[in-house]
């Protein structure tokens, strides 16, 4: 079973910082990124087809390409590829964030 984490500005208590991370933010922040890219549905294939409707930045890892997902000001993503954890520390640092299991 894969790890889920959590970039937040919920455990921070500075003084007038907003406390969610927006849509708009993100979608700022991801597009001076390249190797992001912004999409409203994510489809997952295999045996069966499945598509998610939300808020989905696809991070281009070689390969992979893994979801950070903005859900209720929070960006979520499955650790199952271990190049995840280094570029989830720096996204949470630049967004003013922490990280959490979750």
């Amino acid at each position: 079973m894969s790890q889920r984490y959590r970039i937040s500005r919920a455990f921070r208590e500075e003084e007038g910082a907003s406390a969610s991370i927006t849509l708009d933010e993100c979608k700022q922040y991801f597009e001076t990124k390249p190797d992001f890219t912004y999409t409203s549905v994510y489809t997952i294939e295999g045996a069966t087809r499945v598509s998610i409707e939300g808020d989905f930045f696809m991070w281009r890892c070689g390969e992979a390409s893994i979801p950070f997902r903005h859900y209720q000001g929070d960006l979520y993503v499955s650790g199952t590829n271990e190049a995840v954890i280094p570029k989830m520390l720096e996204i949470a640092s630049e967004l003013g964030a922490d990280v959490a299991e979750g």
